[in-house]
């Protein structure tokens, strides 16, 4: 610990840190970290949802890194509009029956009526699909590979900052193919994209896999998902990839003349992720002192916290420059020069989830070392954090190869958890047990009867028929009749 932080590292920072534990009260707690790390507000009409800046950093990162990995598989960005008329919604019955509950409709203009009202987005498939009638001519269109960055609208009946929002920001990928096999593989592509992110990025491990018809996207042939656990056992959908076969060609004419001169269906596919996942890392990681930020998605990988700058300017001339070298071999640096005390801005940083913390004084400076706490994982027996002192002619390589441990570290962490809180069971009494904290592996019938009654039972639903589950026939635990995917599913309650 730096000499002259001792004296300020029990300093509280009033009423700013997290109120209860996760254990305690996991609803709560994640509420508090929402609002006191300053991610998120209300907005003023209900549903919807004010990103503060803190948080916004984070989606412009996990943007940054997504659409690298989009355009890396040759797909473009466009825009499309905002609204969109009814009629496109009602040309697909699936689609519109999944998605009217939800739909938000705008009838006048100009303070008058419309003559069609139009739908603020839920999704883009219909406007997109019209689009895709004008663009696709001949199968030298094809594939047509399209990413749109946008927020939409879903009517919520239970708003939840980030997790479920009325309007929230996110990006919908579609795409057209001359066949159902090669939309098959941009569906799976998307997917490992989305699964690559996840761990990658986030520091969250996911289950990938299929949904079960009940769960699928409206007008879809097929979803499928990555689902991550939550540290309250909870299920957290984190990214969808759909083949949509060749209804919504069909709604709107999307077609292409063959190489045999024949008009044919394309085939097309949706996938997305949105601003949940940054309630996905608050949940995956976050700790009763605050939210814990993988590196790569930390709006700060590293703080400095001078210490006795006031009586010291050259302590915060010495942090400016080590941040400034920080800086240039690629690490997200910040300094505080609040006018704050240190146990203050400790406390802070640490809700807030920054990787490291850096505290320079005077003493240290005399001595050449600054002095770094990492948020997790590098604690005394007590849970205090373990400080080390670096010399500042080091502090770059520390740094960098400490960052990558700290992310290896966040998903171990997070993947330990899981495999603990995963279990098999083949019988109901088990099920029940298991559902209350976690995820159930079990073989089931596959009818809407049964999940209904597991439903209304437990609150699990099937989250997804894992890809990498090996194949296993047997008997449903809820009814004894054969199980229907040839192989086991995932059930668990979710967000």
């Amino acid at each position: 610990m730096s000499i002259e932080s001792a004296s300020h590292s029990n300093d509280r920072a009033g009423n700013l840190g997290v109120t209860v534990t996760p254990e305690d009260d996991f609803a709560q707690w994640y509420q508090d970290i929402v609002q006191k790390a300053q991610l998120a507000e209300n907005g003023p009409v209900r549903g919807t949802m004010v990103v503060r800046p803190y948080a916004w950093r984070i989606w412009e990162l996990m943007q940054g890194f997504l659409d690298e990995m989009f355009k890396e598989t040759g797909h473009e960005n466009a825009y499309f509009p905002l609204l969109i008329p009814q009629s496109y919604i009602t040309r697909e019955a699936d689609h519109i029956e999944g998605f009217a509950p939800e739909l938000w409709t705008v009838t006048q203009g100009g303070g008058k009526d419309l003559e069609e009202p139009a739908v603020i987005r839920p999704t883009s498939e219909t406007v997109i699909g019209e689009m895709m009638s004008k663009w696709i001519q001949t199968h030298r269109d094809l594939p047509l590979l399209l990413n749109q960055w946008a927020n939409v609208m879903r009517w919520e009946r239970r708003p939840r900052l980030f997790l479920r929002t009325s309007e929230f920001n996110w990006q919908e990928g579609h795409t057209a193919h001359v066949d159902k096999a090669d939309a098959m593989e941009e569906t799976l592509r998307m997917l490992d994209v989305y699964e690559t992110f996840a761990v990658r990025d986030m520091a969250v491990p996911v289950v990938k896999g299929e949904k079960t018809p009940s769960e699928r996207f409206p007008g879809a042939e097929n979803t499928y998902t990555i689902e991550g656990m939550m540290r309250d056992g909870k299920a957290l959908q984190s990214g969808t990839s759909h083949y949509l076969g060749t209804k919504f060609a069909e709604a709107f004419d999307i077609t292409y003349q063959s190489r045999e001169n024949q008009r044919e269906l394309c085939h097309t596919t949706s996938w997305g992720v949105s601003t949940r996942l940054i309630g996905a890392v608050i949940m995956a990681h976050g700790d009763a002192k605050g939210l814990v930020l993988p590196p790569r998605i930390a709006s700060h990988q590293v703080v400095f916290v001078p210490v006795m700058a006031h009586k010291a300017p050259e302590v915060a001339d010495e942090a400016d420059r080590l941040a400034k070298e920080l800086k240039a071999a690629g690490v997200r640096a910040h300094v505080d020069h609040r006018d704050q005390k240190p146990g203050f801005k400790f406390n802070d940083w640490e809700l807030k989830g920054v990787p490291l913390r850096i505290e320079i004084g005077p003493r240290d400076l005399e001595a050449g070392v600054v002095t770094i706490a990492q948020r997790l994982g590098h604690d005394d027996e007590q849970g205090n954090p373990i400080k080390d002192a670096v010399p500042t002619g080091e502090l770059v390589a520390h740094v960098t190869d400490r960052l990558v441990a700290y992310h290896d570290f966040l998903l171990q962490r997070a993947l330990d958890f899981r495999e603990a809180n995963t279990k098999q069971v083949d019988n109901w009494d088990d099920f029940v047990a298991q559902v209350k904290t976690g995820w159930a592996s079990v073989l089931y019938d596959g009818t809407e009867e049964t999940e209904q009654k597991i439903k209304e039972a437990t609150s699990a639903t099937p989250r997804c028929i894992p890809s990498d589950f090996p194949a296993e026939d047997g008997a449903c635990f809820v009814t004894g009749a054969p199980s229907a995917f040839g192989k086991r599913v995932i059930f668990g309650r979710s967000y």
